[in-house]
């Protein structure tokens, strides 16, 4: 039996769900886009053009819903099925769109550039912790207009785990989307099986930008995932109480939805966001306070109950180090989404309110994933007996260890974590250098890119890839895109 939490019970969920429609009625939903305003207005919302605002009634947002799928998948290089975004499937991914970088050599922030995003891919690769890769961070070595699906480009290249990205402009969408198809084979391929999910934002409160509506637009009429992340942010743009921040993520999730499915019914769309409160004594928004993540569990609740697939953004930290504050906010963040049986749950190796991404923490975040995990495949029965033939047949002289049951079922009772865990004694620990959580996540960075194999990728999908890259980087000045190791230059 696979563990659960529901911080709502159902009088307040039909609340929720109650307001998010009152709310995309009175005052409506602002959108910077006039052809989601068409569309919304050919299907019989309420259109003022020149304010720019939708009034959307309960029956158009129902029908969305109903024709938005209440799953999918996505696939890794191979063609196998990688990710399933439905039920109570829970899985992990990294970060996103990091600006900074935490150097394990240096331990300061600094801007990363192409050959630390190799390294990340690389890592996260040989982690099975991650059912997918993310987008982490964006490479200061190439044109801005370029920084989104550069970092696509590099993810296909070397890892063969699903993607979840995002697009930063509305052309480079489109080249985005060329990238997965010479990836895939053909757009049909693609839409067969598609390989990455791509987030969508919109502003707090009911705002959807013209970027962020043609972003979900073009992905609905391509098919590719679009996921929605909504980041209502408790105190300063959304409501101070928790169960209203989870009523502005609920309307602002439901006209995304209704959007999407004009623009094409049945395309996969995910139901996400990646909230926060506002820590009144700073004016900061924590990632990795409790009620974030109590937001987060809440909402994915009322994704449950209206059918869609769940996203959301945990496992980070605030801290600006791997220290104790990134090891309890990570770890507690993690267990919270999981519980919540939240499909994807983004935000692994990111400090400084998610500025920043490490590898090294993303070696300890996968520890603190891998016993997640454990937990969710709860306890069961291994024998007939569940224990009792066992402690009359050994007695009371208790000698279980070299046991047949033992060896029979201790590896798959236990979770076995890597050496980043220390759980030797003192003596042991002393002589073998007094080594900190830190100090081992840095020499298994090392140990673990050792290990890396490189994806089986075809020369002329390899070529197809640099091709079409080059020549988005030619258009905003980039005469050649930086070095990369390996056969991949």
């Amino acid at each position: 039996m696979q563990p659960k939490i529901n911080l709502l019970d159902d009088v307040l969920v039909e609340r929720i769900v109650a307001e998010g429609f009152e709310l995309l009625q009175d005052p409506g939903v602002k959108i910077h886009s006039d052809e989601a305003l068409s569309l919304l207005a050919d299907a019989g919302a309420d259109v003022d053009l020149r304010a720019k605002v939708a009034r959307i009634p309960q029956p158009l947002v129902e029908k969305a819903l109903a024709t938005a799928p209440s799953g999918f998948a996505l696939y890794d290089g191979e063609g196998n099925v990688a990710v399933r975004y439905e039920g109570d499937h829970v899985q992990f991914d990294p970060g996103s769109a990091a600006v900074n970088i935490l150097d394990g050599e240096t331990g300061q922030h600094r801007k990363p550039v192409t050959a630390d995003y190799v390294r990340y891919a690389q890592l996260t690769e040989t982690l099975p912790a991650y059912d997918a890769i993310s987008t982490a961070f964006v490479c200061s070595d190439v044109a801005e207009e370029i920084g989104d699906l550069y970092r696509l480009y590099l993810s296909l290249l070397y890892s063969k785990k699903p993607v979840v990205t995002g697009a930063f402009r509305i052309d480079t969408l489109h080249v985005m989307k060329d990238l997965l198809v010479a990836d895939a084979g053909s757009p049909e391929a693609l839409a067969a099986r598609p390989r990455a999910v791509f987030d969508v934002c919109p502003s707090p409160p009911l705002l959807w930008s013209e970027l962020t509506c043609q972003n979900l637009i073009d992905c609905a009429r391509y098919r590719i995932p679009a996921e929605i992340v909504s980041m209502p942010l408790a105190g300063s743009a959304a409501p101070v109480t928790l169960a209203g921040a989870v009523v502005q993520h609920t309307a602002e999730c439901m006209s995304g939805v209704t959007i999407h499915q004009l623009a094409n019914p049945g395309a996969p769309i995910v139901w996400g966001g990646a909230p926060a409160i506002t820590d009144m004594r700073f004016g900061s928004t924590p990632m990795g306070a409790i009620e974030t993540g109590m937001i987060d569990a809440a909402y994915a609740q009322v994704g449950k109950r209206l059918g869609m697939p769940t996203h959301a953004y945990l496992v980070a930290s605030d801290s600006k180090l791997i220290d104790a504050q990134a090891g309890f906010e990570s770890g507690m963040s993690a267990l919270m989404g999981a519980l919540a049986g939240i499909n994807m749950i983004s935000g692994a190796g990111m400090l400084d309110f998610l500025r920043a991404q490490s590898l090294e923490k993303l070696v300890v975040d996968a520890e603190i994933i891998a016993m997640v995990k454990r937990l969710l495949r709860g306890i069961e029965a291994r024998d007939d007996s569940l224990g009792a033939a066992l402690i009359r047949a050994v007695g009371h002289h208790g000698e279980f260890l070299g046991q047949k049951h033992t060896l029979t079922w201790f590896a798959q009772e236990q979770h076995i974590p890597s050496d980043v865990v220390d759980r030797n004694s003192l003596t042991t620990w002393q002589n073998a250098g007094s080594k900190t959580t830190v100090d081992r996540a840095h020499e298994q960075v090392k140990s673990l890119l050792a290990t890396y194999q490189p994806r089986p990728l075809p020369d002329e999908v390899r070529r197809a890839l640099r091709d079409i890259a080059e020549r988005a980087a030619r258009q905003f000045g980039m005469e050649r895109l930086p070095p990369l190791p390996g056969d991949a230059d």
